[in-house]
């Protein structure tokens, strides 16, 4: 099952930072792409992925490869859950704690399918008219 745990605590108010945040990360985890993932990014969006376990060269996005990436993911990812540890935001910013797990439906490399993989991610999100216009990211996946 696909999910989004808050850390604590009710539901976010409408229309704050932690209700943008539950939103997208819900969308990511039940696997959507096209129209209804780009509906919470700036047409000018900008994805940069640091070195990592499964890019150890980093990455940076534009958009249309975004949403490449997420068709993608859709395959390979038989289930993922995201639980927001801490979220910080001010002004135009957004900060995200994440223990997000997956479990993969086919392989990928030298990982066997089904095989959950663990990671902590540190997402900074800067918005423009309420959508993502640049978002980085930093995943840091257990051996």
């Amino acid at each position: 099952m696909k999910s989004i745990t808050p850390r604590h605590g009710p539901s976010p108010a409408p229309d704050t930072p932690a209700a943008f945040v539950k939103r997208y990360l819900e969308a990511v985890g039940n696997g959507a792409t096209g129209p209804k993932l780009a509906a919470f990014f700036d047409p000018e969006m900008v994805q940069e992925d640091f070195p990592n376990r499964l890019a150890p060269a980093g990455a940076k996005h534009d958009l249309a490869a975004v949403l490449a990436i997420a068709e993608r993911d859709k395959k390979l990812m038989k289930s993922q859950t995201f639980e927001v540890k801490t979220l910080m935001a001010g002004g135009d910013r957004i900060a995200i704690e994440i223990a997000w797990s997956g479990k993969l439906a086919t392989a990928l490399g030298d990982i066997p399918a089904a095989t959950e993989l663990k990671a902590r991610v540190a997402l900074f999100l800067e918005m423009r008219n309420g959508k993502i216009l640049r978002q980085r990211a930093y995943r840091c996946f257990e051996p």
